[in-house]
């Protein structure tokens, strides 16, 4: 099982507006080309009230990505309680969520990708990009515990593969170069599970 999600600070019901109105123009739109005067008008508040809530604009964008963030984990962790014995399926139940999550919440792709490609280099002290790779790092150490309790060989190794599938079919969502990524990207990791050493079995 993955780790719980940290508790994520309460929010006023003008923070909530905010984030709300934040989540869908930055999901949208992107991040640089939403101001923070659209975002204030959007939820109905004024901008002192925005910053008052959230400090900066980037902080905005870093609550936005967890409060993404840890939406999709409950719904990982749904579809992971769904197959409880280690095993292949358990590792494959990570593609089920995300095919069951994409439809509905992931038709411009990743969020964290798309804020990553906004921000630069990545080391000019954003607080953007220590949380991108916070959720990245986080979803290869999943990986690699459902396959120790799966009992492969090298789950690290055979991790960074299921990660670069997972990867690879949601960036495909977002660029739309063909239909079902992850549907595909299941089909590849299962022959890759197959292919690889365990001691426990899975269907």
């Amino acid at each position: 099982m993955p780790d719980a999600v940290s508790e994520l600070a309460p929010l006023t019901p003008a923070a909530r507006r905010v984030l709300d109105a934040a989540s869908g123009l930055f999901y949208e739109s992107g991040i640089h080309a939403v101001g923070v005067d659209t975002i204030a008008a959007t939820a109905g508040v004024t901008k002192k009230t925005l910053y008052d809530r959230f400090g900066s604009k980037e902080a905005l964008v870093v609550v936005y990505l967890q409060h993404r963030d840890a939406r999709w984990r409950d719904h990982l962790t749904a579809h992971l309680e769904r197959v409880p014995e280690p095993g292949p399926a358990r590792v494959l139940a990570i593609f089920d969520a995300a095919i069951s999550w994409s439809d509905a919440n992931n038709t411009k792709g990743c969020s964290a990708i798309n804020a990553r490609a906004e921000i630069g280099d990545g080391h000019d002290g954003n607080p953007v990009f220590p949380e991108v790779a916070r959720q990245k790092t986080w979803l290869l150490g999943v990986f690699a515990d459902l396959l120790d309790e799966a009992g492969f060989d090298d789950p690290r190794e055979t991790a960074t593969t299921m990660m670069l599938l997972y990867e690879g079919a949601i960036v495909t969502v977002g660029m739309e170069t063909f239909a079902h990524p992850f549907e595909r990207a299941r089909d590849v990791a299962r022959v890759v599970l197959a292919s690889r050493g365990h001691s426990t079995t899975g269907a």
